[in-house]
């Protein structure tokens, strides 16, 4: 018995495959910025493409599928982070010769991104999908599942930590002792 899919599923289907394509240098970037390895990020991608087509089925509302993805994507992201690292002396062996030759200046944002990697998971994603992928904050929180008040709680937050993390002062704590330590008054 052969069973011939729905009109739904085949437009679910292709509907996801064009938003892949289409969107695949977000989902990358979005990648690239947990992992900061091309390879890794390209592996997440492709491996959160593989699940979105593979369950396409589940898809319930055709106009959420942009924010479905990008969940899917998200959630590859947060498994890359907790699978142990597995590196091979020939592929630090090649990332030793890549930074020899290198004369580019890698140093441009360094400090915002390791600020930035500090920041627990689902805070680092509010900044991310914020101000690298330009989402509004109704898209993210129905990208991270979470109330729109939360979204906002968390991304003050990570604002706040960022802010003293790259200030080199506490992320908590009476603001009065900087002010009185420069002279100023409140």
């Amino acid at each position: 018995m052969v069973i011939v899919p729905g009109k739904k599923e085949k437009t679910s289907k292709e509907l996801i495959e064009h938003i892949i394509l289409e969107k695949y240098n977000h989902y990358y970037r979005l990648a690239f910025s947990y992992t900061h390895n091309e390879e890794d990020a390209k592996d997440i991608v492709q491996n959160g493409a593989y699940k979105a087509l593979r369950s396409h089925h589940t898809l319930k509302d055709l106009q959420l599928a942009e924010t479905w993805l990008y969940r899917i994507m998200l959630n590859e992201c947060f498994q890359s982070i907790r699978r142990p690292k597995h590196i091979s002396y020939e592929r630090i062996l090649d990332e030793e010769d890549a930074n020899l030759g290198s004369t580019e200046d890698t140093y441009a944002n360094i400090d915002l991104q390791n600020a930035i990697h500090m920041l627990p998971e689902k805070d680092k994603a509010v900044i991310i999908l914020k101000y690298f992928e330009d989402k509004k904050l109704e898209e993210i929180s129905h990208i991270l599942d979470e109330n729109i008040s939360t979204v906002k709680s968390r991304l003050y937050r990570a604002m706040k930590k960022l802010r003293a993390v790259l200030d080199d002062r506490p992320a908590y704590g009476n603001d009065d002792q900087y002010t009185k330590k420069a002279g100023g008054t409140k």
